[in-house]
């Protein structure tokens, strides 16, 4: 629905509303499917050790994806792609609640792959907040649209605690919530004015290759970070269900800890796009590397259920300023031209590690000790040579010799 008399900024502050909607009511599935994901692969799965592979395959979905999708996006428009992503969410919602039914570990996970096309989708509405926005105001509108996963963190998890155990089959209803949650989402997308990228000619621009942009320091250092703040809050996470379950509390109390984790992700993103303005990105980002191993420290410390409160919450602050902050690093630091390329690459590379991370995870948790208790100082220990990575990166790009 184009309306050609809105100036820009009106059409940039229309769009975030939008796409604060989209993540808040279509954003809800996703704390949903992880709260859940790994608790119900482990009842389907041959060996607990593949008791998070489902949401591996949500997140390996969503790596193989983005490039492709952030491709369709760029020649059919931001409309056409989150429409795609929605229907990719309903579709997954529908294979995973076949593979309940049959207690098929396999159709589960190819439900959840189908999922991934959703996560994808997802995280390019950050961009696209982006697109119509001032540099004034890019930062902010980033901030804004992650800021909608607030009401997502309170009602996926509490649409968990009221349809897991609904039906006879466990954790069917829930499955079949985020079928109508996608297909009603779909519809916010009608609002949405983001022109499309103009067709290319001979005469125009094509922008840097991938290996260009690669060698980029800005754009580098932004994907690093952003790897590593996503693939570490995903680890973490998606053991934290397995962990507080196997340490004696009950699946509310587990789905109560993702709540204030999801909280804690998207909270802060009503000043973090301020704060980036006022004290530089490089700030932020390094602010969050800190964060993020506080939240290991503190799990390190124990095992009790404030252990846990404290520790995802960390995560979650941690989570929010290095990604936010890599996210606008990246917007500012490629051409109108380059963004299919760069953003497609970034969220290959992001999920990719994201993958590895959700896979570690399960290993970490079920297979590396003689007890959950274990399995989770394993979890958080792996945190380390990641956040020193990042930190390194940072360091460099900051001190390196500025360009003429």
């Amino acid at each position: 629905m184009t309306d050609i008399s809105l100036t820009p900024p009106d059409r940039a502050h229309r769009n975030v509303i939008v796409l604060v909607a989209a993540q808040a009511f279509l954003g809800a599935q996703m704390p949903m499917i992880f709260t859940i994901g790994g608790l119900a692969g482990q009842t389907l799965a041959p060996d607990p050790c593949w008791a998070t592979l489902p949401i591996s395959l949500i997140v390996l979905g969503s790596m193989l994806t983005a490039a492709p999708l952030s491709a369709f996006m760029q020649r059919f428009g931001r409309r056409a792609g989150f429409c795609l992503g929605a229907a990719g969410g309903a579709a997954g919602a529908s294979v995973g609640a076949l593979g309940l039914m049959e207690s098929s570990f396999i159709l589960f996970l190819a439900g959840s792959f189908l999922t991934g096309v959703y996560m994808s989708a997802q995280g390019f509405y950050r961009f696209a907040a982006a697109d119509t926005a001032s540099d004034a105001f890019r930062p902010k509108a980033i901030s804004y649209v992650l800021a909608g996963g607030l009401a997502a963190a309170v009602i996926g998890p509490q649409l968990v605690k009221v349809t897991a155990q609904a039906m006879v089959v466990p954790f069917l209803g829930t499955y079949l919530s985020v079928i109508a949650i996608n297909l009603a989402g779909a519809l916010l997308f009608l609002f949405l004015d983001i022109p499309k990228p103009p067709a290319p000619t001979a005469d125009m621009p094509s922008g840097r290759s991938r290996m260009a942009l690669l060698k980029t320091p800005h754009v580098a250092v932004a994907i690093i970070c952003a790897m590593v703040s996503y693939a570490l809050m995903n680890l973490v996470m998606t053991s934290t269900p397995l962990a507080v379950v196997g340490c004696g509390f009950d699946t509310s109390l587990a789905a109560d800890i993702v709540t204030a984790h999801v909280l804690a992700m998207y909270l802060p993103s009503f000043f973090t796009g301020h704060l980036i303005a006022r004290f530089g990105v490089e700030r932020i980002v390094a602010l969050g590397l800190a964060i993020l191993g506080s939240a290991g420290g503190v799990a390190l410390m124990g095992v009790e259920l404030e252990h846990f409160f404290l520790a995802l919450v960390l995560l979650g602050v941690g989570w929010n300023f290095g990604f936010i902050g890599a996210t606008s690093m990246l917007a500012g630091a490629h051409a109108a031209e380059e963004r299919g390329c760069v953003q497609g690459m970034n969220d290959l590379l992001v999920f990719g590690g994201v993958t590895l991370a959700s896979l570690a995870s399960g290993g970490l948790m079920n297979c590396s000790g003689g007890s959950a208790q274990e399995g989770w100082m394993s979890v958080n220990l792996a945190m380390v040579p990641f956040l020193a990575l990042a930190g390194g990166a940072l360091i460099w790009l900051v001190l390196r010799p500025q360009e003429e």
